[in-house]
């Protein structure tokens, strides 16, 4: 068996699909079918697809990409665009991304919109350019359609062929409102995301209906508009020291992301507050860093990460089959609690 192997193997050593074939005995069509998962692959008995894995793992086949691109007319790239590289939101879920381009074959390229438009469009055709099946975004608001299939994280509007991947941001606020409530918080700050950023409008009209529904009334001096696109923790330091300038008593701050909560905690602890003995603080996103800063963040938590795997999966998908967009894929929630919340102090918080 080894000798017929060996004849099939390519000049360089490389052992190729028909040394596979002749490996298990097989077609070099039944093997190829197995091996690119090709739809046809469905109607091969399981023991036998699961013979020609495991022969192609023995004899170390390594497919030859380009000549599969040609034969198909395919370059098995997706593009991503992401409001910057090393951003810790957009980080979690490229790496999601990651994971199910690898489980899938495919390779992504990725680009940088700083939520410039001009950019955003510039990325565009350079990732059409060089190939790309279809586009993931990442945090940016989408003015119309694009020229390849599209997965929006997080997607806002309606637009053809765009899948939007969104966060139940009702859900989300009556989880943080109703957690401070029972810690008998009702004076809340809130800090307000940048018009730029994709949720920001969402994120706080949720915010003001979950609050009108529990009979609260958000204190519009209490309510501190974010207008930088900083992607550190020094995006909400400057805030939480203008919050404190206000001289307005609150017990509590909601915090637009994880981010700008971190940020605020060391413009309280610099004051000479201590969290959460004189403030409660609460984040969003659930960022790697969010669980081990001190205190750790107690936060609302977004599946960051499985949103970047479901959006590889709706696209490849999409791009495979050519079905239909999917209109709308919604995740849900959760909440984190850790050791920035407590109790409401007695006093009525910073004054």
């Amino acid at each position: 068996m080894m000798t017929k192997v060996k004849i099939a193997a390519a000049q360089n050593g490389r052992i190729t699909l028909k040394a596979v074939a002749a490996h298990v005995g097989l077609s070099a069509g039944t093997v190829s079918a197995v091996l690119n998962d090709a739809p046809s692959a469905r109607h091969i008995p399981t023991p036998t697809r699961e013979r020609i894995v495991a022969a192609a793992r023995k004899l170390d086949y390594r497919p030859n990409f380009f000549a599969r691109s040609l034969r198909k007319r395919r370059t098995f790239t997706i593009g991503v665009i992401a409001p910057e590289i090393g951003d810790s939101y957009g980080a979690s879920v490229i790496a999601g991304i990651e994971a199910g381009a690898r489980k899938k074959d495919y390779f992504f390229v990725t680009g940088v919109h700083r939520h410039d438009r001009s950019l955003f469009d510039r990325c565009v055709r350079l990732l059409l350019q060089r190939g790309a099946e279809g586009i993931i975004t990442v945090d940016f608001a989408l003015a119309h359609s694009l020229p390849v299939p599209a997965v929006a994280i997080p997607g806002h509007g309606n637009h053809e062929g765009v899948t939007k991947i969104t966060l139940d941001h009702h859900h989300a606020a009556e989880l943080a409102l109703r957690h401070l409530a029972d810690l008998g918080h009702r004076k809340i700050a809130v800090f307000r995301g940048h018009p730029r950023s994709s949720d920001s409008h969402d994120r706080w009209t949720a915010l003001r209906e979950v609050a009108r529904e529990m009979g609260w009334d958000i204190d519009r001096e209490l309510v501190i508009q974010i207008d930088s696109t900083d992607s550190t923790p020094n995006l909400g330091y400057p805030y939480g020291k203008q919050l404190l300038e206000k001289k307005r008593p609150f017990t509590a701050l909601l915090a637009y992301n994880d981010v700008s909560a971190i940020g605020a905690i060391r413009a309280f602890q610099e004051a000479g507050l201590n969290v959460p003995g004189d403030v409660s603080v609460v984040g969003f996103d659930d960022v790697a860093a969010a669980a081990f800063h001190y205190p750790s963040l107690t936060t609302v938590r977004q599946p960051l990460s499985r949103m970047g795997e479901l959006a590889v999966e709706i696209l490849i998908e999409r791009i495979e089959s050519e079905r239909q967009a999917l209109p709308e894929l919604a995740v849900q929630p959760e909440l984190v609690v850790r050791e920035s919340t407590g109790p409401a102090a007695r006093e009525t918080g910073p004054d």
